[in-house]
């Protein structure tokens, strides 16, 4: 997308935030109904499933969206190539062009851009975007981020020369990466990617050299950041902070204004749609973006309809977060107002050498070596030199080669990381269990939990 048609079509998604409830909804109904009816005509699988409860090409615009099946990731994953609407698109192949990092940035057969989510589950999961989705989640992403900006406001930013430093996992096909990288390539921004691999020293000495005046990363990563700010070591003038990829709780969001001395936007995606919402203000909530997104909420469980990915269409797609519909008649702008986010926890773990040294291990960097056949893992770090990896397989007779390639793998992130004196082993476990009090499987753990 050139710069003139990226600048026009923010203008227009920032217009409604001026329309009226009625006609977000209005315009949000009819998006719908396209995409629906799109995915009957050209996705195999969602015609046979729809049939299957009697939605037919002659009824399917007037059928509540509450009676259409919906998708979790399980299945999203065994019909992949039945769910996508272009023949060219298989998982199998896509994930052979997933394995050459040298092509990182490039898109598929030229026209799709590719971003993999691998989680708990240990195989890639893939979403799509053809060239036309992609161009309207990266407005999304940057109407988020310059959310409580006016259009001159914007244009005098982006005249001003932005020099944005964005720090979270990049190597890999992580949606975040991708965007922000398209994103700030289409503003003719400046740009500095800090590695979460990296050693914090590396940070300061990059980071002080490129002087940044817009900071985008995990809030986690960010916060590193902000110490070494308050502690003096370096100095940076910031413009604008913009968190994504982790939740953002309200302590952390004051102490990151207050040390940045500028606005803070966190920005709510997925790699199913990575432009989701934003939120301005802790005290105000999360906006979602009803007109990009179809979102419900049943017990807490959300389900989300993508409105503009017709390539690899997303109906009622369960989402692995939990929210909850903030209810008030006082909404700034005609959008669904959101209270928090439940179920989204990352942690990280903190190591200390013997000269009191200390640089962390973040978990959206270690999953990106997980491989199919692990049903599950958990990190748990025992003392401030000392972890293991707890590993759940669906096949014993593989053990002895996790192991092994774990611990080569690990080997690798210590060594870039400055941590080779981090000790850790690999433990093949029958279960691994959710937190007692929360029900919650955590990624890191400061206590092996038992049945």
């Amino acid at each position: 997308m050139n710069y003139l048609n990226l600048l026009y079509k923010l203008y227009q998604y920032k217009k409604n935030t001026k329309r009226s409830r009625e006609d977000i909804l209005k315009r949000q109904a009819e998006k719908l109904r396209d995409i629906l009816e799109y995915s009957y005509h050209h996705s195999t699988y969602y015609q046979r499933v729809f049939e299957t409860v009697g939605i037919t090409k002659e009824n399917i615009r007037q059928i509540p969206i509450s009676s259409f099946p919906s998708l979790d990731k399980a299945t999203f994953v065994q019909y992949f190539d039945e769910i996508v609407t272009d023949v060219v698109l298989h998982q199998n192949d896509l994930q052979v062009f997933d394995e050459d990092i040298a092509l990182t940035q490039m898109t598929y057969k030229g026209k799709y851009h590719v971003v993999h989510s691998s989680g708990s589950t240990g195989k890639p999961t893939y979403y799509v975007y053809d060239e036309h989705a992609w161009n309207e989640m990266l407005i999304g992403i940057l109407r988020a981020a310059l959310w409580d900006m006016s259009m001159p406001e914007i244009l005098k930013l982006l005249l001003s020369g932005p020099r944005i430093v964005y720090i979270a996992a990049t190597d890999g096909r992580y949606g975040g990466a991708m965007a922000v990288g398209a994103g700030i390539e289409g503003i003719h921004a400046k740009q500095l990617f800090l590695d979460i691999n990296l050693p914090v020293k590396q940070w300061m000495k990059e980071v002080e050299e490129f002087q940044p005046n817009i900071i985008i990363g995990y809030p986690s990563a960010i916060k590193i950041l902000a110490e070494l700010i308050e502690k003096k070591e370096i100095q940076i003038r910031v413009k604008r902070v913009i968190s994504c990829g982790e939740p953002l709780n309200s302590s952390l969001r004051d102490y990151l204004e207050k040390v940045f001395n500028a606005p803070l936007m966190n920005i709510y995606g997925a790699s199913e749609s990575l432009a989701i919402g934003v939120e301005a203000s802790s005290k105000e909530g999360m906006y979602l973006f009803d007109d990009m997104n179809y979102v419900e909420i049943e017990n807490g469980n959300m389900y989300l309809t993508s409105l503009y990915n017709f390539a690899q269409p997303l109906i009622r797609y369960k989402i692995s977060d939990r929210l909850m519909i903030k209810e008030t008649n006082e909404n700034r702008y005609p959008l669904t107002l959101i209270e928090n986010i439940l179920g989204r926890n990352e942690d990280m773990m903190w190591f200390e050498d013997e000269n009191g040294e200390k640089d962390f291990l973040h978990p959206l960097a270690i999953e990106g070596f997980v491989f199919e056949g692990m049903l599950d893992f958990q990190f748990h770090q025992i003392d401030k030199q000392t972890f293991e990896m707890l590993i759940q397989m669906n096949n014993q007779s593989q053990n002895n080669n996790v192991k092994d390639y774990m611990q080569k793998q690990m080997n690798k992130i210590l060594d870039l990381k400055n941590l080779s004196y981090v000790q850790f082993v690999v433990q093949i476990v029958d279960e691994i269990y959710p937190d007692r009090k929360t029900g919650k499987k955590r990624l890191i753990t400061k206590e092996r939990i038992y049945e």
